[in-house]
């Protein structure tokens, strides 16, 4: 059995344990005996990986194409201090959302720009989760004003600007493919160059 374990990416679902040949008594005498962990409904996790933020892991798990975006990217590369009550997160318009364990937010991106600054970052040996770059996420602060406040995306702009490598004519070619969003992007950075 515990040739079996070894073979179990580090964090696994109940059915990819079964493919693996656990039989369900196997799983839950793992569990009982502590070498795994329930992170949520069907969602396990080895207990000799490295801790990781199993938050995301879950997200992730459930939803592959689950992508940080808004607040919870912002603060990820930086550009703001606050604190999300929930984890932002995108996926294609017409995804289902599934249901999980931690508090998320879910937003429903178009399709056609879903991928446009999508980049991925590891969380573990096996699970990755899409993130946003510092361009779209700004971006995406402008695009959702109405419900995020220009306060989120001006500052956002501002701490972008001041670091290094920040490029702002691609900031604006990138801000081409949201129409809506590239006047007010470069009314702002008029204002603040």
């Amino acid at each position: 059995m515990a040739r079996i374990r070894e073979k179990l990416p580090t964090t696994f679902s109940y059915g990819e344990a079964r493919a693996a040949g656990l039989s369900k008594h196997e799983l839950y005498s793992l569990r009982d005996a502590g070498s795994i962990e329930l992170l949520s409904r069907g969602l396990y996790r080895r207990t000799d990986s490295s801790v990781s933020d199993l938050d995301l892991i879950e997200i992730a798990k459930r939803s592959p194409l689950a992508t940080l975006c808004l607040t919870t990217a912002l603060v990820r590369h930086g550009l703001s201090d606050e604190i999300p009550p929930s984890t932002d997160v995108a996926l294609p318009r017409g995804t289902r959302s599934p249901v999980i364990g931690t508090p998320v937010t879910w937003h429903h991106f178009d399709r056609a720009t879903f991928e446009i600054g999508r980049k991925t970052i590891r969380l573990d040996a096996a699970t990755s989760i899409g993130l946003y770059t510092a361009e779209r996420c700004i971006i995406d602060a402008f695009r959702t004003r109405a419900t995020g406040g220009n306060e989120l995306a001006n500052d956002a702009l501002k701490r972008w600007i001041r670091m290094p490598g920040s490029i702002p004519a691609s900031l604006l070619r990138l801000a081409a493919s949201f129409p809506r969003t590239l006047s007010p992007i470069r009314k702002t950075l008029e204002i603040l160059l």
